[in-house]
């Protein structure tokens, strides 16, 4: 039995022995593994860098400071009034500065932050030329501030806006490309609280809006060649007091612009067969509309007569 113990402790020692040694091996080998990785990650991350520095700079060399890119022209197209040179200065790209090293998204946000234009493509032609696309905002009506506002009784401030409602400045002279016709004209929005008028920026008053659907259609119904609308008043609720160049003053409601200028027009074509003229109509109600005519001055060859009223119609 003394013998048996024996060598079950020899072998028990043997075998822890053994794993110990299984063990050590075990270790040494994660950690040359180990070692092995993080070398190779270093040497990695080095050459990343190598090559990282080396991209730069060979980038640096063949292309942002190469002069075969160097810009010699801006070229500019526009949909609309303002002057190449005028959209060039605003761009702010100096002749023989890299093309490649422009901010795009810089040069597309300078020009977009001036009211008149609404949007700008701008695109790279290697080797030498920028180009700029600008689509323009089309003033279709100008609003004049009050005097006590301005400080300048001679001269007040005058914005315009286009059709969807974005304030702007009046284009100067010396930002168009030809000078404005003597015959440009356009209608006058009156009644817009001041605070609203922010150039650069779109209307959210639903009267406003209103004027300017109104102004649209206008323009493709036949009364667009008959009368000239010179002022259109917003301030009262649910109407627009309109007055043309013939000085009739038609009141529209804000729905349905089309149907409207369709009783103007008959009104008008009624008008005309009688010889007379329209001194107000009220357009926004929708049956028997009210119509008063212009009184007629006296024929100079009938003798004096007591001066007529004028006379109103429901048509």
């Amino acid at each position: 039995m003394a013998h048996s113990n024996t060598k079950n402790r020899r072998f028990e020692r043997k075998h822890v022995l053994e794993v110990k040694v299984s063990s050590a091996r075990r270790r040494q080998i994660w950690v040359r593994r180990l070692a092995m990785l993080l070398t190779a990650a270093g040497i990695v991350a080095l050459g990343a860098f190598v090559i990282g520095r080396g991209g730069d700079w060979l980038l640096g060399r063949l292309i942002y400071t190469n002069p075969a890119f160097a810009i010699h022209t801006v070229e500019v197209e526009t949909d609309g009034v303002l002057s190449p040179e005028q959209l060039r200065t605003w761009a702010g790209v100096r002749l023989r500065s890299n093309l490649m090293m422009l901010d795009l998204g810089r040069i597309k946000r300078d020009l977009e932050l001036v009211p008149a234009i609404e949007s700008v493509a701008v695109e790279r032609v290697l080797p030498h030329t920028l180009r700029l696309r600008v689509t323009e905002r089309r003033p279709v009506a100008q609003v004049a501030l009050p005097n006590h506002w301005t400080g300048s009784p001679e001269r007040p401030t005058v914005y315009t806006v286009d059709a969807r409602g974005h304030f702007m400045f009046p284009i100067e002279a010396a930002q168009r490309a030809a000078p404005a016709p003597a015959t440009e004209h356009l209608p006058v929005l009156v009644g817009i609280p001041v605070a609203d008028l922010r150039p650069g920026r779109r209307t959210e008053l639903t009267s406003v809006h209103a004027a300017l659907r109104l102004l649209e259609t206008f323009a493709q119904s036949p009364m667009a060649g008959r009368v000239r609308l010179r002022r259109l008043d917003v301030s009262v609720p649910g109407m627009l007091k309109v007055l043309t160049d013939q000085g009739s003053l038609i009141v529209f409601g804000f729905e349905h612009p089309e149907t409207q200028l369709r009783r103007w027009a008959a009104v008008h074509q009624h008008g005309v067969r009688s010889g007379q003229r329209i001194a107000w109509m009220d357009l926004s109600v929708a049956n028997n509309v009210p119509v008063r005519w212009q009184a007629q001055p006296p024929a100079t060859n009938a003798p004096p007569t007591v001066e007529r009223s004028s006379t109103q119609k429901h048509v």
